[in-house]
Parts: C-alpha cells; structure tokens; sequence
C-alpha cells in the first residue's frame, strides 16, 4: 500500500487527504454542491434519521456482497458514480476509476462532461457503463447514441435534472469556472499544489495536449479553456420524455435514467421502456434545498415493477450501503469518495476505497445477521426522528 493510503481508514478520511493534494479551485469543483449546500447536506441527514435493529445468534459465517443487477454479478452493492472531469483531479481519471472497478469487480458509469474519450475507457473496461448529458436536439442526440453503441457500451445512463446550470458560487469564490480562465490565482494554486502541478496538469499537457470535452456529442468537443465552451452544456432545458422514448427506440442495450426524486416520473420513465431509474438529487450539485433521494426512494421502490430502482448520494459508510437497500434500492452508487481516492493514488486509490467500504458492508452485515442482501428489508430498520 502506498504511503499516501495508510492513514486512510474510511471514505471520510479521502476527503481531507484530497483537499491537501489538490489546488483549492479544482477540490471546490469535487466537494461543492450549490448556493446554501442545503440539499447536500440534507443527503447525510437523511441517513441519520434511521437506526438498525439487528438480529442475533444467526449463523452468518457464509455471508456474501455479491449483488446481481441487470442479469451481472457484482462483488459489491455499490459501484461508482458518473462524476464529470474527473482527470482534472486525477491523471487519466476517467481510466483509472474504470480500470479500478473492473479490479474490483464493481461497476462505474463514464461521465460524459469527460475529458478522455469513451472509446478509451470501453477499451479499458468493456463492462463500464456510459452516462450522457443529452440536448433537447435530435440531431445531436441520435449521433451520440450511436457512437456509444458502436464503443461496445451496453448500458447509457441518460441524466435529466440538468435543464439548465445550477448556481455553483462554490466554483466562482474557489477561482473555479468552465472555461477554466489562466489567471495568477490559478497559477499561484497549480505552485502551491506541486504534486498535482506535475503529475497531473503538466504530464497530462506533455503527453495528451489540452483537453477537451470529448464525450458531450459525437464529435470532439472544445478544450476545456476555450471561450465557446459553454455550447457543450447549451439547449438541455428543451429536453423532454419525448426524446427519452426516441432514444429508447434506437438504444438496443440497457436504458437508464439518473436524476428521479418524483415517483409519477418514475412511474413515466418505466412506461417508457427505462430499465432502471437512479434515485438521485446529484449530490446536491443541481436544484438547493432538493429533498435526498433517500427520502423518495420507498415509494419510487414500491411503484417500480419490473425497472431496477438505484440510490446515488451521500453514501460514506456501509451503513448507509444497507439503509438504502433496506429502503428499496437495488443497488448503490457512491461518486466523491472515488474522486478523491483517484486523486490521491490512482487505480490504487480507487481500490482501496472500494475495499474499504466492501469491508464495512461485510462486517455490518455480519452484526445485523445477514447473510445475503436479498434477506434486508425495511424491518431491519427503524426511524430515529
């Protein structure tokens, strides 16, 4: 284990290991959610507000994580989230939070505000998973799909709570922005965090040029510095489920929605054809004050018939693995800890967090007298406040 990763005991702790490596305005960009950081917030809490009621003198000593979604098995409930620019924090990150899943027999989903090409990561992890931020375009959404399809991914992930881009003052104060804008603040971070200067910014301008936003259309997007970014990320609010059932249409592999928090949508997205929905309020980066998916997640679970119903936000603790799946998630996603780990120590980095929190699962498992996970219900649980 690398020198960066022995003080390393939790999720918990990859946080503040990642805020010493990296620059202030690019660990603002991963840690900050918007405006008061209400719905951010209101993602832990809701956890809080459920306690276990264990069983004892339950033989569990042939317990298991393993977890099946969409006929695959897992090693883990739980993989790795879509997280946008993640080789800005990390050298190649997109590669590296692939290339650990796979390790770790875990799934990831590819953002596709990336920097590195879906086509590399389909290359490194045939199983990975692709996640889009769609325009309400047909002409630009029907290309994307089928160069996703033709990298060999078998399951898009379609996001839809980004109408618009939220209020991120986070990003603004931190010296953070898209395009990002050279300035001495900038350059005085990049010297002050020289591990990250060389390791990541300079090594990935030495060998791989400027980045681009690769993955936002079918074709190369613009570089993350240049003025015109912004048409990357323009015309989603005219987005409607009428694209969602022509994407479905022409998407022959599995079909997934991100960012459900109302069950009547949850109920549309199944009518539509929608495979799975990720209950989600994205990690409090979108709509303040949004309600945690926790809160929601039993009644989009009751309503789901055959759609597989997952939980992303605010998980740290296997605890909070198994409060979602008691609740009704079928499976959970967990985005910044990842982020962080990457940042720290690479693939290795990304293993350790997944062992780490597979560590947790197990154990609770074993002193809530669990066998396998299909035996967790809401009768393990009980409401605290």
């Amino acid at each position: 284990m690398s020198r960066s990763l022995r003080s390393i005991l939790s999720l918990d702790d990859l946080e503040a290991a990642a805020r010493r490596r990296l620059p202030r305005s690019v660990f603002a960009y991963v840690n900050g959610a918007v405006e008061t950081d209400a719905a951010r917030r209101d993602n832990r809490a809701a956890f809080d507000e459920w306690g276990f009621v264990p069983r004892i003198l339950v033989d569990v000593s042939k317990r298991t994580t393993a977890t099946r979604l969409f006929g695959e098995e897992y090693a883990q409930p739980f993989g790795i989230a879509p997280m946008g620019i993640a080789a800005l924090s990390a050298y190649r990150g997109d590669l590296v939070l692939a290339t650990g899943a796979a390790a770790e027999g875990i799934p990831m989903i590819m953002s596709g505000s990336s920097l590195i090409r879906l086509e590399e990561v389909a290359n490194a992890n045939p199983a990975a998973w692709f996640q889009a931020y769609l325009p309400g375009d047909d002409r630009r959404i029907a290309p994307l799909v089928e160069r996703v399809a033709a990298a060999g991914f078998g399951t898009l992930v379609v996001t839809v709570d980004v109408a618009v881009l939220s209020n991120r003052e986070n990003n603004v104060r931190a010296g953070f922005s898209t395009p990002l804008r050279p300035s001495f603040r900038l350059a005085w971070d990049g010297i002050t965090h020289p591990r990250w200067l060389v390791g990541n910014a300079l090594r990935t301008i030495a060998r791989h040029g400027m980045p681009h936003f690769e993955n936002s259309f079918a074709e190369r997007g613009a570089p993350i510095v240049a003025r015109n970014v912004d048409r990357d990320f323009s015309q989603r609010d005219h987005l409607h489920w009428g694209h969602l059932e022509a994407i479905r249409r022409r998407w022959k592999g599995r079909l997934v929605v991100k960012g459900i928090v109302h069950e009547e949508d949850a109920r549309i997205a199944r009518e539509s054809g929608v495979d799975g929905v990720i209950v989600s309020n994205h990690g409090g980066r979108q709509l303040d004050a949004t309600a945690s998916g926790l809160r929601v997640l039993p009644a989009i679970a009751a309503a789901k018939g055959s759609m597989a119903v997952m939980y992303d936000g605010g998980i740290r603790r296997g605890t909070d693995v198994l409060k979602a799946l008691a609740l009704g998630a079928d499976f959970t996603w967990v985005g910044r800890p990842f982020n962080y780990a990457a940042a720290i120590a690479g693939e290795q980095g990304v293993r350790h967090a997944a062992r780490l929190l597979g560590g947790e699962v197990r154990r609770n498992m074993a002193l809530l007298g669990l066998n396998r996970l299909a035996e967790l219900d809401a009768g393990r649980l009980m409401r605290l406040r």
